[in-house]
């Protein structure tokens, strides 16, 4: 009989002793392979083995090497869906006030580069909890019957997950998919569209690469646009794969994180005259913002007059560098952070400034275009709105055919459209006009605006600048109840453009 030598070699001569037996196990890697029936996949494990001994006991001391492979040892095991988990965040990671109204789908894409939306994912039905006798596979909570798109509650937390079926190659190297964040209707939160590729799947390990296609960090953990992750197939019920991409913990923002509105004190100049430009910014995000930079491109033969900028935050004034580079201004606003937007507290960095034209101005176009930014504070991220734009019509002489409109944004108290004693004016409420430029109102609501071509003039009432007012109930007053207003403008003439709004939750009442 031939035996691996034993380590110690009592009882016999240590000559005999020959080289340590080195068994090496080595099983094949098991491969998950299509379910024929009942959705049954084989597993097929046989290890090899070497070894090297000597003839025991004949006192044989040459060696022999042992080699050979085991038996093979097979067995059938259900394949279960693969369920990667996700999470809905805030900007900065942090949990959303209310998930009421925000859905998460899975698209097929339907090009090539896998960017464009196709027809949604035919995810497998599943079930909780599991009948036995209907051949429904048993699903994971929140999202316990695989529905896509999935509809998020505010219990849930935030967390949504899908199940993949391997069965109907969901998991091939190759597959791509794209999955969707949809924020309610009206929502200050934009849409997220992220693609999912499966890179490779080698037997029960499959590598995925996930990329946000607006080309924003995934998730303010990663920072990345890009992340890749691998899913190891198995119990998937009790390991609870937590990945990011598949298990996406997904970071949704603001649709617009902060906004620049640009004004001038008039619509028409000729050479020789001063315009005075007015830069409004507004935080519209969920953090403190900082490192506030304005930048204001001047039309050609505007020249910015030196020492005119004056900037206030809250009533005070705050200091802004500036520096010129031909008709490129850029202010920088240092050590000021501007507070995000609260209902009923409307905080606006003004900036305004005064520039001079020159004669080359009748060569221009006379619209000129702002743009802003600034970083968050709570990620560090740098968020941008604009261009802005302002447009001056330039005339070549002096002007003397040209008018002027007043008005003011009230709250009309007794909803009469009319304004008396004790109605209030409404500041920074955003008034259109036909030629394409806005208005901003004072701190008691009024607006004008000089140097205005005769003729019908038209201004429309932004209300997205005043959020907490309306129209007055129609059945109070019929006329002039219109978010526009149009006026006619008699040369070297004064029109008013007053707008009667109230606010909306304020009681009804009959006008007197």
């Amino acid at each position: 009989m031939v035996l691996p030598m034993p380590r110690s070699c009592n009882g016999y001569r240590s000559w005999w002793c020959a080289l340590a037996p080195m068994i090496a196990l080595i099983p094949s890697i098991a491969q998950a392979q299509t379910p024929a029936k009942n959705d049954l996949l084989p597993l097929n494990n046989q290890a090899s083995y070497s070894f090297d001994g000597v003839n025991f006991p004949t006192k044989n001391t040459s060696v022999i090497r042992f080699e050979g492979t085991t038996n093979q040892v097979s067995s059938k095991i259900s394949e279960r869906l693969i369920d990667p988990f996700g999470r809905l965040t805030g900007c900065n990671g942090e949990p959303l006030t209310q998930y009421n109204g925000f859905s998460i789908a899975l698209y097929d894409p339907s090009d090539a580069g896998a960017t464009q939306l196709g027809n949604l994912t035919n995810l497998t039905t599943t079930e909780v909890p599991d009948l036995q006798s209907n051949a429904i596979p048993k699903g994971l909570s929140p999202n316990n019957t695989n529905a896509n798109p999935f509809y998020m509650s505010d219990g849930e937390g935030g967390r949504y997950n899908f199940l993949f079926d391997p069965s109907k190659g969901q998991l091939n190297s190759g597959r791509s998919y794209i999955l969707v964040v949809h924020p309610p209707r009206n929502s200050i939160f934009s849409q997220r569209r992220i693609r999912i590729s499966i890179n490779q799947r080698l037997g029960d390990v499959v590598s995925y690469t996930a990329t946000a296609l607006d080309g924003k960090p995934i998730s303010s953990e990663t920072q990345s646009n890009v992340v890749g992750g691998v899913i190891q197939i198995g119990n998937a019920e009790t390991t609870g794969l937590i990945l990011s991409a598949l298990s996406l913990a997904t970071d949704v923002c603001q649709a617009q994180e902060l906004q620049i509105i640009k004004t001038g004190d008039r619509a028409t100049a000729a050479p020789g005259d001063t315009v005075v430009y007015r830069l409004a910014v507004r935080n519209l995000s969920s953090a403190s913002l900082r490192d506030l930079t304005i930048t204001d491109n001047l039309p050609v033969g505007f020249r910015y007059q030196e020492g005119s900028v004056q900037a206030e935050l809250r009533g005070n004034k705050v200091p802004a560098i500036t520096q010129v580079n031909d008709g490129t201004i850029t202010f920088t606003i240092p050590d000021v952070d501007l507070p995000p937007a609260a209902v009923g507290q409307e905080v606006l960095l003004n900036l305004a400034y005064a520039a001079t034209l020159t004669p080359d101005a009748i060569r221009g176009n006379g619209r000129n275009l702002a743009l802003a930014e600034g970083t968050r504070t709570d990620n560090g991220r740098r968020v941008k709105d604009g261009p802005a734009s302002h447009q001056l019509r330039i005339q070549r002489g002096l002007i003397n055919d040209c008018g002027t409109i007043i008005g003011r944004v009230f709250d009309d108290k007794n909803l009469d459209g009319e304004q008396q004693s004790g109605e209030p004016g409404i500041p920074n409420a955003v008034v259109f006009l036909d030629d394409g430029n806005r208005i901003m109102t004072d701190k008691d609501g009024l607006f004008s605006v000089a140097n205005v071509l005769p003729g019908y003039r038209t201004g429309v009432l932004d209300f997205s600048s005043i959020p907490n007012y309306t129209l007055l109930p129609k059945p109070n007053v019929k006329e002039r109840n219109s978010q526009s207003r149009l006026v006619k403008l008699a040369p070297n003439g004064l029109i008013r453009m007053n707008f009667a709004v109230t606010p909306i939750n304020a009681p009804q009442v009959s006008p007197k």
